[in-house]
């Protein structure tokens, strides 16, 4: 790795709501963590922080269903996967029962493949990304029942 990708890293997690990163290559690991989560306003942001699509809020359904379930969260801005790799199978499917430390889907992000696991035991109710979505920061992406 060179210094100017770990610089990229360093900016990314300082202009954003990242609170960790951790990219290996071969024998060297790099891990970039922040311990204060900085709130960025809008009016801040230039054009060219912007390379994927605004996404929209959640409807008022998702979040009356946000009351009854789990919410697994995406913990970064990337692209969100439902299997480790195109023409493999769905990591979950809805209907699924899922316990602690089981992966859910990966998010890329800077060509890094980030795996999201369930911090909770229950039953796949929805899936809210499409495979391939940019997906915000803290957006919805699973609602988990955990009454089961």
């Amino acid at each position: 790795m060179d210094r100017e990708f770990i610089r990229e890293l360093i900016d990314l997690v300082k202009n954003s709501n990242i609170k960790m990163i951790k990219v290996q290559k071969g024998d060297t690991q790099v891990v970039i963590e922040t311990f204060e989560t900085k709130e960025i306003p809008k009016e801040e942001k230039s054009p060219e922080e912007f390379t994927h699509q605004e996404i929209l809020p959640p409807s008022e359904d998702i979040k009356e269903e946000e009351k009854k379930f789990h919410v697994i969260k995406s913990p970064l801005v990337g692209t969100f996967y439902r299997s480790p790799s195109p023409g493999a199978p769905p990591f979950v499917e809805v209907g699924d029962i899922v316990s602690p430390g089981q992966v859910l889907c990966i998010i890329e992000a800077l060509k890094v493949m980030n795996e999201i696991e369930s911090d909770v035991r229950g039953r796949v109710e929805k899936i809210l990304v499409e495979n391939g979505e940019t997906v915000e920061y803290g957006q919805p992406l699973f609602l988990i029942n955990t009454d089961i």
